[in-house]
Order: structure tokens, then C-alpha cells, then sequence
């Protein structure tokens, strides 16, 4: 009878087909999968809203990628809500007539403090035109200060003329009139620029009270000249206001100067007290006056010292005849120390400006390969021109270097704008670099949405990490505009991957919490750790995680079992420590045998692998032979005691009809095994029972059943470290023996050649140590063939032996040995080469001796003596 499915199970969920089966699926990961495949088809934000609601109280793993995409929504709405707020700031900024620097520039500021796509459109368009327009205000600002200053140069060039004669003044009145007009123009190509009105409010009236002052001055500067030219034609005209041109058309016209005239002016009396009060007066302002210029020009200021000299000549100037000619002798020495200082310091301006003209015009003669590069070049004119300005800081400026300077470095930045250029195409390139990577993820996420090799994806997205990390450089605007989109591609990239670590993870935990409780059993079960071990060992190799967090995993899964197997040594070490006396005879028995085995005696190893069999045979309570003594060797009374009349024949072994072989070193076919205290009880506490499960028989080869007591006696059980004792000197014992057994057969290959190549029957060995191989006649052909004189060595005698050892022939001799072989085939009767080596040895001895013969004569005798 069927049971009928439950109404939960029955009725699938609204919103399942819509998802494409993402609720009904029975994993979280295969619902993840279903989600992405439905936001791959660009579901609506209601959709994706109504989706995430319900699945977010199931699933909140699957609910990941849509409220990822729901964030990417909202996220790129407010961008765009907030470029278009931005936007219509800025185009409002360009729309007004006159722009406010201080707007333009906060713009930018809080756009970017905002988060506004400035690199995007059409906020980079935007941001660039306010940008030419700061620029192009910022230029007109700059030049409304040079033209001031060359003002102020022209005015000082007017007043140094009034001060010289009158026909210098007009000599140089043609050149001026020149600078003065294209002063002119140039103020009125500045005030009809397009964008003059968005200027500082304090820049056009201080350049019109510039134009005015300097056209005053340029006037009076005219009507004065002119006055002077015609006062010189005719005496009638009165004199200029200029002083240095009246006196010199007074001279001209043999009158006295002015200043002559004045001295002989006789003045009237005055007070002597009065007199002195004026005299007290003007000395404390010339001191004061004084004392500050003093001070400026011990400190070597530069920029306060002229000011302090003006108005130091302007106090004397106003009561330069009531002081001392002590304190005029001070005035006089200190300005003229303030004019050294002031002159020293024009002087050394305009060399440093000089300097920097010559630094600047070099950049352009400099040949193509010793130019420096863009950013090189960048870097150099803006230190120039900060140094320019730090020139202009602290003296007067020099208009006619300026325009040098301004335009070498002009024509050098061409350079610095083909490099921005070049920088920004190389920009361009790596952020396509970069995007095409982001789609390449992005394809990649799409295509691995089902598989499970997690290695293969940790190796991949790691190349895509290098690919990134390899990619162009980019600005620090533009790389934080693009770092979220690839932190985004990889984190959709991640995400199966990261879900399945988290599930290997638990599951990793879960098997840590087994193996705590498997370590605090009473009894350790070897079984069940190994069957534990491979599970984590199957779940590392199908989830990798990051190594840290592994090694960290693994450490916490071993710790238990650990501490379990050292608490089982613990046990061991303890159990080991009160051995029996029977163990204890068996220590010291494998000991003897592997003082032996290191002594290399062969027949002492053999004596002492006796006595340990002895040892280990012996009952628990009876003393076995000594170490070095010979197991059949009776124990030698104690005092007091009669021995025994003889010793108890050992019981006859069973014979055995079928045995499992032993293919350990050392050991014969067809013998039974040596008893090696074999433990009966298996690690778990059971018996090892026979095939058919009986407790205590076993069943023979026939089918025949007998018991235990049938079986040979054996000796009574040994502790760990007693088993593990002998069982390792036994082993060092027979590679002792094998190695000894090598030796020796090497020594009777050696002396048989020894005894061929000097033809000496002597030097022979004996027939025990050829061996069994060789009987008595053989070694009395042999010497005979050694006493007699050499004979020729037949061709076939080599190669029998070689067929005989069944070792391979040299490469030359090959054809012959075939040729042998196929030749023996066709001789009936005839004995084998196996059986006539002996007497084909002894041939080879009787030749005579040959270097080639005698290596394969060794190569044969190797193999057949050990037969």
C-alpha cells in the first residue's frame, strides 16, 4: 500500500516555476545553481524582490547572488541619480556668465567626496570643460599681475629719465612711447577677453588704476619734455618742473641754479629755543627712521628694506638740515648699506632668474636621446616655475626675463602633453585589458556553474588573479572605478566554490568531533581510526581549502588520536618495564646475537642464533643456556644440586604434510619455520581460529582434523619489546651471515683467478670452500690443469659455461653462442652444458691466462658456485 505524499511535499511553491525549480531542489548548492541560471535570464527588480523575500528564510546561501543583484541595482540607480544631480551643477556652473573659482573647484571636491562617476559620461566631459575654464581664468588672473608689474617697470623707467639730462630723455622718448602703446594693447586684449568678467573682482579696477597712473605719468612726462625742448629754443618760455632740466637750460643760459639761488636767500633770525626744539624734534624721527632700517639691514631682510630706506630718505629729506653731522654721517653710511643690500639682491634676482631662463631654454636644445622624458620634463618645469616664484617673492620682478622663461617652458611642455597623451592611450589599453578580464571571469563563472573538480577551478581562478595583478597600470581614480567590478566578478566566481568549502568544513568538524570521541574510548580500535583517517584524507583531496586553515583542521582531527596512541604507549612502556625473567633471557640472548653479527665470526653468529632459539623455547621458569653457549650445551649445576642424569630428548616434530611457505632470507624450502615467539591473541583479544571457525582445531591438508596438543611444543609467550628484540637480531643476523657468505665467495673467486693466472695448484682453495657445487674430482681436474703447461682454449668451452651459468654473452660472441645452442639441438645423447662445467672449467685453466676470458670465467663461477 503506497503512502500518499504529505500536502507540503505535494504542493510546489508559487514562485518554483518562475525560478526554474530553485525551491523544490533538495541541496543548497543545486538551488544556488538554479538561481544563478534564473538571474542569467534578467528578471525584473519586483521579481528578484518578491524571490529574495521568500528564499532568504529558507536558503540564505541561494538568497546571495539576488540580493547581490539587487545591491548592483540599487547601487548603480543612486549613481545614476547622483550624475545627474551632479550634471545639472555643473552645467549650471558653465551656464553663468561669470564663473566663481571657488564653485568650480568645490564642485569637483564634493562630487568626488559624493561619489559621483566622474570618470564616466557626461560628468568627465563636464569635469573637463570646467577645468579649461579654471585654467583659462586662472592664465587671465596671472597675466593681469604681470602687466601690473611692467606698469610699475615703465613708470620707474619714466621717473630714471627725469633725473638725467634732458636730451638723453629724449633720445629714449621714442622707445618708450613704443613700450608704453603696446602696454595699452596688450591691457586691452586682456579686458576683451571672453572670459575677463569671471576674473577676481580686484584685478580690473587694480589694472585700470594701473593704466591710469602710467598714462599720468606718461603725460606729464611729454608736456614736460616738451616744455624743455621749447624752453631751450626761446628764452621766453618758462621753465619745466623738472629740476635737473631747469637747471640745465638755466646753465644754458648763463643764469645760476636754482639751488645756489636759495643758499644766498638770506632767511629770517629765529628763536635759538625754538631752533632747538625743531632740532630735538627732526633728530628723534631721522633716530627712529634710522633704528628700523638698522635693524632690517642686520637682519638682511629683503623685502621690508627698501620700504624702511623710503622712508628713512623721506624723514631726511623733511629735516635732513636740523640734525648733527654725526647722526647725518649714520644716516648717510646705513642707507648707503641699505642700497648695497637692496642692489645686491635685484642683482643676485636676475641672476637666479637668469639661471632659470637658461635651464628652461636648454630642455629644448638638448638633443632628442638626452631630453628628459614626459614625467622627467613634468617634474622639471614645475620646480622652475615654483622656484620662479619663489625669486619673484623676494625682489623685484623682471618682466623681460619672465617672458623668456614663460616661453621656453611653454614650448617644453609639448613634450609633457605627448606624454600625457601616450599615458592616457596606455590607460585606455589597460582598462580594456582589465574589462576584458572581468568578461573572461564572468564566462568562466558561466560555464563552471556544474562542475566539481574544485582543484582545477582553485588553479584557474588563481591564473585569472595573476593575469589581473599583471595587467597595466592604471590611475588611482581609474583603478577605484574598476576594483569593484572585478571584486564582484570574483566573488560570483567564488561563490560555489567558497559554499562547497564551508560544507567540507563541517563535515571536516563533524569528523574532528568523532575522532575526539573515538580517542576517549577506553580501548583504542585501530580498525576504526584507519577507516576514520581515510574519510578525511578522501574529504581533502576532493575539497581543497586554504592551507593555513587545513593545517589548522588536520592538526585539531590528529590531536586526539594522538593522544590516544601515546596513552596506549604509555601502557606499553609500562608493561615493558617489569619484564618476566623469560623475557628478560631473551634480551640478553638477542643481545649476545647481535654482539655477534657486529663481530662478523659467522660460526659465533651461528652459536648465538642458537642459544637464542634456546632461550625462547625454554619454560618460563627454567634458565636457559647461556648467551654464548650452544643450545645442545646442559646449563651447569648450581652448588649444591646434582644435575640430571641426562637431558629430556626433545619431542619429534610432527611431520607436516602441507605448510605455507616462508620466503624470508635465509631459509630452505621444504623447512618448517623457526618458532619466533609467536603471540597467539590477536590485537582485538581474539584467538585465531582455523578455516572451519573451530576454537581449538585445525584441519590438515587431507581434511583431517587434529588438535592443538598434536602440534610441536613451543615456547611460552613473549612480552612487545622481548618479540621486537629477537626478531630484529635474528634479522641483523642473517644479513651478518649473507653478507659474510658474499664475502667468502668472493674471496674464492678471487683466489681461483689468482691461481689461473699464475699457474700455481697451491693457491686453490680447498673443496669446503668451493662448496657443494663442486665435487672432489672436479677440483683435482682443476689443479691438474693448472700444473700442466698452457694449451689452446677451445672456441664453444666459454660459451658452455655461459649456458651453463645462464648468464648472458658479450655482444661479439653472441652469433657463436646461438650458433652453439642450435648445434647441441641436433647433438642426441649428449650432456648438457650444466653438467660438464665442471670439466669445462678445467679446460679454461689449462689455457693460457687472458684478461677478456677471465671476466667471463668470474662472471660464470659467480653464478654456479652459489648452486
Amino acid at each position: 500500500m503506497n503512502t500518499p505524499a504529505s500536502p507540503k511535499s505535494a504542493t510546489p511553491h508559487p514562485l518554483d516555476t518562475l525560478t526554474g525549480g530553485a525551491f523544490s531542489a533538495p541541496t543548497s548548492g543545486e538551488r544556488t545553481a538554479r538561481v544563478r541560471e534564473w538571474l542569467a535570464t534578467d528578471p525584473s527588480a519586483e521579481q528578484m524582490q518578491e524571490v529574495f523575500r521568500e528564499l532568504s528564510h529558507r536558503d540564505r546561501g541561494a538568497a546571495k547572488p539576488v540580493k547581490e543583484r539587487l545591491d548592483d541595482i540599487r547601487r548603480q540607480k543612486t549613481q545614476e541619480q547622483m550624475a545627474e544631480e551632479w550634471t545639472q551643477k555643473a552645467r549650471t556652473l558653465l551656464e553663468q556668465p561669470r564663473l566663481n573659482l571657488a564653485d568650480a573647484l568645490a564642485w569637483q571636491r564634493d562630487a568626488a567626496r559624493a561619489g559621483a562617476p566622474l570618470s564616466r559620461e557626461p560628468l568627465a566631459t563636464l569635469r573637463q570643460q570646467l577645468a579649461e575654464r579654471v585654467k583659462a581664468i586662472e592664465d587671465l588672473q596671472h597675466a593681469a599681475q604681470v602687466e601690473r608689474e611692467a606698469a610699475v617697470l615703465i613708470a620707474q623707467r619714466i621717473e630714471v629719465l627725469s633725473t638725467k639730462p634732458w636730451r638723453e630723455a629724449q633720445a629714449a622718448a621714442g622707445a618708450l612711447q613704443t613700450d608704453v602703446a603696446q602696454w595699452q594693447q596688450q591691457i586691452d586684449v586682456l579686458m576683451t577677453h571672453a572670459q575677463w568678467s569671471s576674473v577676481e573682482g580686484r584685478f580690473p579696477p587694480m589694472l585700470e588704476a594701473s593704466r591710469q597712473q602710467l598714462q599720468l605719468v606718461w603725460d606729464a612726462f611729454q608736456a614736460a619734455l616738451a616744455l624743455t625742448v621749447a624752453a631751450d629754443a626761446d628764452p621766453q618760455v618758462p621753465l619745466p618742473a623738472v629740476p635737473v632740466w631747469a637747471d640745465e637750460i638755466r646753465v644754458a643760459r648763463g643764469e645760476e641754479p636754482q639751488a645756489v639761488a636759495e643758499r644766498r636767500t638770506e632767511k629770517p633770525p629765529v628763536d635759538p629755543q625754538v631752533q632747538q626744539e625743531r632740532r630735538q624734534r627732526a633728530a628723534a624721527e631721522v633716530e627712529k627712521a634710522l633704528g628700523v632700517l638698522e635693524a632690517e639691514v642686520a637682519q638682511g631682510h629683503g623685502k621690508a628694506t627698501p620700504k624702511a630706506a623710503s622712508d628713512l630718505r623721506a624723514t631726511l629729506k623733511a629735516h635732513g638740515r636740523l640734525i648733527s653731522p654725526e647722526l647725518d654721517a649714520r644716516v648717510q653710511a646705513v642707507l648707503a648699506q641699505a642700497g648695497e643690500l637692496e642692489g645686491w639682491q635685484r642683482w643676485r634676482a636676475d641672476q637666479i632668474r637668469e639661471e632659470l631662463v637658461a635651464k628652461a631654454e636648454a630642455l629644448l636644445q638638448a638633443p632628442e636621446g638626452q631630453r628628459p622624458g614626459g614625467r622627467k620634463m613634468q617634474e622639471t618645469l614645475r620646480a622652475l616655475r615654483e622656484q620662479w616664484k619663489a625669486t619673484d617673492q623676494g625682489g623685484q620682478p623682471n618682466h623681460a626675463l619672465w617672458k623668456r622663461f614663460d616661453e621656453a617652458c611653454n614650448q617644453a611642455y609639448k613634450v609633457v602633453e605627448a606624454w600625457l597623451t601616450q599615458v592616457r592611450a596606455q590607460a585606455d589599453a589597460s582598462r580594456a585589458q582589465r574589462m576584458a578580464i572581468i568578461d573572461a571571469v564572468r564566462h568562466w563563472t558561466a560555464d563552471h556553474a556544474q562542475s566539481t573538480d574544485w582543484k582545477a577551478q582553485i588553479r584557474e581562478l588563481h591564473a585569472f588573479s595573476e593575469r589581473w595583478r599583471e595587467a597595466g597600470h592604471l590611475s588611482e581614480k581609474a583603478f577605484a572605478d574598476i576594483q569593484p567590478q572585478w571584486k564582484a566578478a570574483m566573488h560570483e566566481a567564488h561563490a560555489r566554490l567558497e559554499a562547497a568549502q564551508a560544507e567540507s568544513v563541517a563535515r571536516r568538524k563533524a569528523l574532528i568531533e568523532e575522532a575526539t570521541a573515538l580517542g576517549a574510548a577506553p580501548s583504542l580500535r585501530l580498525d576504526a581510526v584507519k577507516a576514520l583517517q581515510q574519510r578525511w584524507q578522501a574529504e581533502a583531496h576532493a575539497v581543497p581549502l586554504e592551507r593555513k586553515q587545513e593545517q589548522k583542521l588536520w592538526e585539531a582531527f590528529r590531536e586526539p588520536i594522538d593522544a590516544a596512541f601515546a596513552r596506549k604507549s604509555g601502557e606499553r612502556q609500562a608493561q615493558a618495564v617489569a619484564l618476566s625473567a623469560h623475557d628478560q633471557r631473551v634480551l640478553d640472548a638477542s643481545r649476545a646475537l647481535e654482539a655477534a653479527s657486529a663481530s662478523g665470526d659467522a660460526q659465533a653468529i651461528k652459536t648465538a642464533m642458537a642459544a637464542l632459539e634456546a632461550a625462547m623455547a625454554a619454560p618460563a621458569d627454567e634458565p636457559s643456556a647461556p648467551a654464548g653457549a650452544s643450545a645442545d650445551t646442559p646449563a651447569a649445576p648450581a652448588d649444591g644440586e646434582a644435575a640430571p642424569a641426562a637431558a629430556a630428548p626433545p619431542a619429534p616434530q610432527r611431520k607436516l604434510v602441507a605448510m605455507r611457505g616462508d620466503d624470508r632470507p635465509g631459509q630452505k624450502r621444504g623447512e618448517a619455520p623457526a618458532p619466533q615467539g609467536r603471540r597467539d591473541d590477536r590485537r582485538d583479544g581474539r584467538r585465531d581460529g582455523g578455516r572451519d571457525g573451530g576454537r581449538d582445531g585445525f584441519r590438515d591438508a587431507r581434511g583431517g582434523r587434529f588438535d592443538r596438543d598434536d602440534r610441536a611444543p613451543r615456547g611460552p609467550r613473549l612480552g612487545d619489546a622481548a618479540f621486537r628484540a629477537q626478531r630484529q637480531a635474528q634479522e641483523a643476523a642473517q644479513m651478518a651471515l649473507r653478507r659474510l657468505a658474499e664475502q667468502a665467495h668472493g674471496e674464492v673467486l678471487t683466489q681461483v683467478l689468482h691461481a689461473w693466472q699464475t699457474r700455481d695448484a697451491a693457491a686453490l682453495p680447498a673443496a669446503a670452500a668451493l662448496g657443494k657445487a663442486v665435487s672432489a674430482a672436479d677440483r683435482s681436474a682443476w689443479a691438474a690443469a693448472l700444473a700442466q703447461a698452457p694449451t689452446a682454449l677451445g672456441g664453444e668451452t666459454l660459451l658452455r659455461l655461459e649456458m651453463a651459468a645462464e648468464v648472458p654473452t658479450p655482444a661479439e660472441h653472441l652469433s657463436e653462442r646461438r650458433l652453439l645452442q642450435l648445434t647441441l639441438l641436433t647433438r642426441r645423447n649428449a650432456p648438457a652444458p650444466a653438467e660438464t662445467w665442471g670439466k669445462d672449467v678445467a679446460a679454461v685453466l689449462a689455457s693460457a691466462h687472458d684478461g677478456a676470458a677471465a671476466r667471463r670465467l668470474q662472471t660464470v663461477l659467480k653464478a654456479l658456485l652459489k648452486r
